[in-house]
């Protein structure tokens, strides 16, 4: 599902910037939905601009489906040479699990051969983030 940003193309500078915008959409859901593992791929152009917020899983309390085929089909059909992950830890820790080490080197490895750029992975809750490319993990 895209998901409509209020500027048209908005710069990726940080991955603050990401976080802001996904704290900004978590506001507009009801507690309920806000409980649940959302799965984002956010499509970049050339100039690190964000074209397209992609909601592609929702999942449950613990866990959301990330698989390659979901997160890549509108990446090929549109043409994106670079994207960023991110998801939520409904639990408010923000520390990766060896599920999202394992999916992110996966996803790390599918771009690869896409030739599409997976600059980062962001988990976040309401109140902070953990970025892969900060830790060094992408």
């Amino acid at each position: 599902m895209i998901i409509k940003l209020q500027d048209a193309k908005v710069s990726v500078a940080s991955p603050k910037c990401v976080f802001e915008l996904l704290k900004a959409y978590f506001l507009t859901l009801d507690d309920f939905d806000q409980d649940k593992e959302h799965f984002f791929v956010f499509h970049l152009d050339i100039r690190n601009k964000i074209k397209i917020m992609d909601l592609v899983s929702v999942g449950t309390l613990t866990q959301s489906l990330a698989h390659p085929r979901e997160v890549f089909t509108r990446v090929i059909h549109k043409r994106t040479p670079a994207i960023i992950l991110a998801h939520n830890h409904p639990s408010g820790e923000t520390s990766p699990s060896y599920e999202d080490i394992s999916i992110t080197k996966r996803l790390c490895e599918a771009g690869k051969i896409l030739s599409t750029d997976v600059i980062d992975h962001i988990i976040f809750t309401d109140k902070e983030f953990y970025s892969f490319k900060e830790h060094e993990l992408i």
